[in-house]
């Protein structure tokens, strides 16, 4: 491809998770199920807290609109890894694999922001109890799922900008089963350093502050419940935030060890096995941890199951 020729890049090519021919179709099934699990269980979700009065409080509101960016988030890479199996392409236009990008950070963002808003509202649940219905009011909690939005939508903006600018050579292959941000950087021919920093940058932002706010949170959390009299009273503190915690540890341990592993090793087709952990399982599993352990959550499919059951 000639240099004056090297924006105008048509397409990628998606390399996969694997490129052996017979496990096409075990790996079809395998996301396809995955995949309708993670829509079924987080909309069950979202129509049990919307059905039910009892669950119109700041904390219900949060972990629906987490389950719904949840679908979202899971939306955005596996429908298009199946339509390539099912069609035997590897292939992704250029302005796809933009959209792509952009949509996957936005809700990656927006999953890391909400999990660091539900921690602020465990904390003055248990830290500010008398508190609680003053400080997480609706326009409150309004203003911060609109600030978690922003927030996202101008990182994620930003750097399909950053993307934009850059040109590409003959080398196209990206090795994963979407267009991830550092694969496709790492394929351009011009100088990627305000990409890296911007990278960095993002890193930092919604990564690692949120991360640090979360812990600080829990910290204070932890303290305040160590202070009460009764075992039964620490349970009870404890179980309204233990769901969350399963989930935030779930989110930022397999990213983690995604990052990790792929600075142990430089097999990027690993690294693509291992990213399946955050952008697909860790999706479908949130709605059980929060249904499992969860009384308000089950009363609501029950009511929700009754309701349906009557209709028909």
């Amino acid at each position: 491809m000639g240099t004056e020729n090297q924006t105008r890049v048509s397409e990628f090519i998606l390399l996969g998770l694997s490129e052996d021919a017979e496990m096409q179709p075990f790996l079809f099934g395998l996301f396809l199920s995955m995949y309708l699990v993670t829509v079924f269980a987080n909309m069950i979700i979202i129509m049990a807290i919307i059905s039910d009065s009892h669950l119109h409080t700041p904390m219900y509101f949060f972990l629906s609109n987490l389950s719904f960016t949840d679908i979202c988030f899971t939306s955005t890479t596996v429908p298009k890894m199946l339509l390539n199996i099912q069609r035997e392409s590897k292939t992704i236009t250029y302005e796809n694999c933009l959209i792509q990008m952009y949509f996957f950070m936005l809700f990656s963002g927006l999953d890391i922001s909400l999990l660091t808003v539900m921690a602020y509202d465990r904390f003055v649940a248990i830290c500010h109890p008398l508190q609680y219905m003053v400080i997480m009011s609706p326009c409150v909690c309004g203003l911060l799922l609109l600030a978690s939005w922003l927030v996202s939508v101008l990182v994620s903006l930003l750097h399909d900008l950053m993307v934009l600018r850059l040109s590409f050579c003959t080398e196209l292959e990206i090795p994963h089963f979407f267009c991830e941000l550092n694969q496709v950087v790492q394929l351009a021919c011009s100088d990627t350093f305000l990409n890296d920093i911007v990278m960095y940058f993002a890193v930092g932002f919604l990564g690692f502050i949120p991360l640090t706010g979360i812990l600080y949170t829990y910290s204070k959390i932890i303290s305040s419940i160590l202070r009460i009299s009764t075992t039964e009273g620490k349970y009870k503190a404890f179980s309204t935030c233990g769901s969350h915690l399963s989930v935030v540890s779930l989110f930022y341990g397999t990213i983690f060890g995604v990052y990790l592993s792929s600075a142990a090793t430089q097999n990027s087709r690993v690294n693509a096995v291992a990213s399946v952990m955050y952008t697909v399982v860790t999706p479908m599993l949130n709605p059980f941890i929060y249904s499992l352990r969860n009384k308000d959550i089950k009363q609501a499919f029950k009511k929700l199951s009754t309701r349906e059951t009557f209709s028909l």
